[in-house]
């Protein structure tokens, strides 16, 4: 029979680092999940990818047993990484932080694909466009045609 699921609980954490201090232990502690487990066996999935901030959505059943999922890195978080910017523009519409090429933004959207909620990677590769754009980061060129 399968098991009855009691929630989700949706964090973001750095890979390899998981611990029982905030934000993890008192996410998890609230729900009566063993915080020691999730933190052993996060870290042991994550530790190639070490330092990068991970999304991850952890299951919890009745019987205070619990599942995750670790997704792919925020396309925030890998702009910035290719940018070396500390954070995005205040004034985003006005002041530009850095440039990328349409190259680039197809490598993000080709590696985010799995978690995006579109089909092909013309409309992934908007998505991130778009996400630049909010935060101050040209994308130089035109956006590249398949036609």
């Amino acid at each position: 029979m399968a098991k009855e699921i009691a929630g989700l609980i949706k964090l973001q954490i750095k890979g390899g680092a998981a611990n029982p201090s905030p934000p993890v232990g008192p996410a998890l502690g609230a729900k009566g999940i063993n915080i020691m487990e999730f933190c052993k066996q996060f870290n042991a999935r994550t530790q190639d990818k070490a330092g990068k901030v991970l999304p991850v959505v952890i299951t919890y059943y009745s019987d205070k047993s619990f599942d995750f999922i670790v997704k792919t890195p925020p396309v925030a978080i890998q702009l910035l990484e290719i940018t070396k910017a500390k954070s995005g523009s205040a004034e985003p519409n006005r002041k530009k932080i850095a440039e990328i090429t349409w190259e680039q933004v197809k490598t993000i959207a080709e590696d985010k694909m799995t978690d995006l909620n579109c089909f092909d990677v013309e409309s992934a590769m908007r998505m991130v466009a778009g996400t630049a754009r909010s935060m101050g980061i040209a994308v130089k060129g035109s956006f590249p045609s398949n036609n």
